[in-house]
């Protein structure tokens, strides 16, 4: 069981995963909105997200990014799904998906490419760390298929 955590979300509203209770959920953690990788995976779960929510599954997506930074990503890739900012770090500190990555030739932390599935009782039952992007969403709605 997943510990409950509230974040900002887009559309002004408050994310709690309580509130998803019933429903599969898809959070996937990205480094930075309006940047490559984070837009092809932004826009491919938008392209299949009426087969997700046909298989009474929500996506979440999660950064460091302001929600500022969120609604403009949001907007400019008309995603159907909301963006919740973690600025603080704590959900990505509670997934550790905090890791340090070498970004022209410097250490830096940052968001490892992450995501992860959550059953209608709030139970983790599948992550996936170090995500390449191509191939990856396809996978996601394949498990859920599954399932």
């Amino acid at each position: 069981m997943i510990s409950n955590f509230e974040l900002e979300s887009t559309g002004d509203k408050i994310f709690r995963l309580t509130d998803y209770r019933g429903k599969k959920l898809v959070i996937y953690f990205y480094p930075k909105d309006d940047t490559p990788g984070c837009t092809t995976e932004s826009k491919q779960f938008s392209d299949l997200y009426e087969q997700f929510k046909a298989l009474n599954c929500e996506i979440v997506g999660i950064s460091r990014d302001s929600l500022k930074s969120h609604e403009n990503f949001k907007e400019k890739l008309e995603l159907p799904f909301n963006l919740l900012s973690d600025s603080s770090e704590t959900v990505c500190n509670h997934f550790e998906v905090m890791k340090l990555k070498n970004m022209y030739g410097k250490q830096v932390r940052g968001i490892e490419r992450s995501t992860f599935v959550v059953d209608e009782q709030g139970k983790l039952i599948k992550e996936w760390r170090g995500v390449k992007v191509p191939g990856h969403v396809e996978e996601v709605l394949s498990f859920i298929k599954s399932l």
